[in-house]
């Protein structure tokens, strides 16, 4: 299997790409099902409940497959991980959907747009990091802008999140659909959010952000913005300079979207689920018109752009299948 997916082999193209997910049953595998089940292109590879924890019926399945997604806890994750490794040029790709491999030497971060040349690195890779949906916004909105010259690596930057209950997973859904959760509620006051290590690796920052994320009482969608003060950036650029370099590095119709800055209304409310169901991250430069100050804002689907959406898209570029 390794060998057609590294050079080039297009044997696998006369018949559907044999899809694994493992964890199907949580939030993210679900949507992944749901996303891929009308495919023609690809064959989902089921395990009953009764056998998932059997090892022996789960690296059967793994062998047959041509890629595996995981969509499992951490550890349960690296088991996985684990049992592919031994499965040698028998095993599948892997797409990682836990917070286990992210900064993990060896994986590649499945974040195409990040970079130039990270589509080509995930289209070649055996393991990808699938990115969390909160870094998958802040690193959209810094990772141009640090390039660009226009925020300095060590500047010190603050990133505002909302999103909705449904990135928390099981226990965090069945307390808001229970009524047992609070309206809206800020987390993360530890300075320790899991994604921090994943937003310094791909964000050019080497400065430790302050990042306090906060859920809010709707099933999904997400808002993240960085506050700017624009006199203290290098070369004191306009908000229009932002929005150019950001539009430079996106380019136009790909699944990161720049909005143009100071639309024909003026800008002063953004809801967070307009963007519910497609892969699609909007950003935006708003900027006040007396003061130098400017914010980022990025809004997507948690469950689409932030999540699911993303190691679909992972998953085409992997099997030659976008």
């Amino acid at each position: 299997m390794l060998d057609a997916a590294f050079h080039g082999d297009t044997s696998q193209k006369a018949r559907p790409a044999k899809i694994f997910i493992d964890g199907e049953a949580g939030t993210t595998g679900l949507q992944i099902r749901e996303r891929l089940r009308r495919r023609k292109d690809v064959a989902l590879l089921t395990i009953s409940a009764q056998s998932r924890k059997d090892v022996g019926a789960k690296r059967e399945l793994l062998r047959e497959a041509d890629l595996a997604i995981l969509c499992l806890p951490d550890d349960a994750a690296r088991e996985s991980v684990a049992l592919i490794d031994d499965l040698g040029r028998d095993g599948p790709r892997i797409i990682d959907a836990s917070t286990a491999h992210r900064t993990a030497p060896g994986w590649i971060f499945g974040f195409p747009e990040m970079v130039r040349g990270q589509a080509d690195a995930i289209r070649k890779a055996p393991k990808v990091a699938n990115p969390g949906c909160y870094p998958t916004a802040a690193i959209a909105l810094l990772r141009p802008l640090v390039d660009a010259g226009f925020i300095a690596a060590d500047h010190p930057i603050t990133i505002n999140a909302v999103s909705g209950y449904s990135g928390g997973g099981k226990s965090m859904i069945a307390a808001y659909e229970g009524g047992g959760a609070p309206a809206f509620e800020l987390y993360g006051l530890g300075f320790e959010h899991k994604h921090i290590p994943e937003i310094l690796a791909y964000s050019g920052l080497t400065r430790r952000p302050i990042f306090i994320p906060s859920v809010g009482n709707f099933r999904q969608g997400m808002l993240v913005s960085v506050p700017l003060h624009l006199g203290l950036l290098a070369g004191e650029p306009s908000a229009a300079d932002l929005e150019a370099a950001l539009r430079a590095h996106y380019g136009e119709g790909g699944a990161v979207s720049v909005i143009a800055l100071d639309p024909p209304n003026s800008l002063e409310r953004l809801e967070a689920e307009e963007l519910n169901g497609t892969n699609i991250l909007e950003i935006r430069v708003v900027a006040s018109k007396k003061h130098p100050l400017a914010v980022l804002i990025a809004k997507l689907d948690n469950l689409g752009k932030g999540a699911s959406g993303a190691a679909v898209q992972s998953m085409d570029l992997m099997l030659d299948l976008a």
